[in-house]
């Protein structure tokens, strides 16, 4: 076992099934961004999402999908020779994965891919307790879906992140304004339905806490290529602090507490949710 899985394995508060399986899933993770970074991915495309703010900026909630943007709007982009990559990169690791690439929707600019393995092989691999493995069940699957946009906004800029273990290696990401801006749009633009997608509040309760500002023509573009906003329309940080707030009076605090619950450990930093805390937050939003 490598000094990378040992290190994300070992934690001592490990207690709890889903504690091992969030850490399989990060140890993933990692190897993945290896495998592309060994195949020249970033060359071509960026990293940003959820998964981004937590392995590079220290987000403080697990996050289960990998999402990247190509740097350059390329429909027909070959994702074939990446996911070969990964593959060898998790086998050299010892774990037994295969990447399953996803039909296209059509006319979307996403690809879509998931990374999976029997739960029970991977946990046993990685020497986890009996008692633990002993509660999955033997067909239980583990998968982290990878996500590409092949259609970009033409508007962001991105930074290089190193790590330096298993080996120094490197991975291009969104930088941090834009990632906010990416987030706003799902928080304006995402199908509710019946079901709330609190990890966006979450996320953005800690944008806003950072003091990190939001870039305004990336998130304008980005309504303008989902269709939410006509290109001859104005957009200005007024604009979005009056969606947002829209946003807000209709938002469900429960369940919003209910879909992050599974992704933290300290349940005690959802306790302040409410209307008025969000509303607070959206007015002190900065902007460039």
């Amino acid at each position: 076992m490598t000094d990378l899985l040992r290190h994300l394995m070992s934690d001592s508060q490990f207690n709890q099934t889903d504690d091992y399986m969030f850490r399989l899933k990060e140890a993933v993770q990692h190897i993945t961004l290896l495998g592309l970074w060994r195949a020249n991915f970033f060359d071509h495309a960026a990293f940003y999402g959820g998964t981004c703010l937590r392995i590079l900026y220290g987000l403080n909630r697990f996050s289960e999908d990998l999402d990247f943007s190509l740097l350059q709007p390329q429909i027909q982009f070959n994702l074939e020779p990446y996911f070969v990559a990964i593959e060898k990169e998790v086998e050299a690791f010892g774990l037994t994965m295969k990447v399953e690439h996803k039909k296209k929707v059509h006319d979307s600019p996403i690809m879509s891919a998931f990374i999976k393995g029997n739960t029970s092989v991977q946990l046993m691999t990685i020497a986890v307790p009996d008692n633990i493995t002993k509660r999955i069940h033997k067909n239980q699957l583990v998968k982290i879906k990878f996500e590409l946009d092949t259609e970009p906004p033409q508007v962001f800029d991105t930074e290089i992140r190193r790590f330096y273990s298993p080996i120094p290696y490197f991975v291009r990401a969104y930088k941090q304004p834009d990632l906010f801006a990416g987030k706003m749009h799902a928080l304006l633009c995402r199908a509710w339905q019946s079901r709330i997608k609190g990890r966006d509040w979450f996320d953005f309760v800690w944008y806003v806490s950072k003091n990190i500002p939001l870039h305004t023509a990336h998130l304008r573009q980005r309504l303008i290529n989902s269709g939410h906003l006509e290109l001859s329309n104005s957009f200005d940080h007024k604009n979005v602090i009056e969606l947002l707030m829209d946003k807000i009076a209709t938002l469900d605090i429960n369940l919003a507490k209910d879909d992050v619950l599974p992704f933290v450990n300290d349940y005690s930093i959802l306790a302040c949710w409410s209307r008025e805390f969000f509303e607070e937050l959206a007015r002190r939003i900065t902007f460039i």
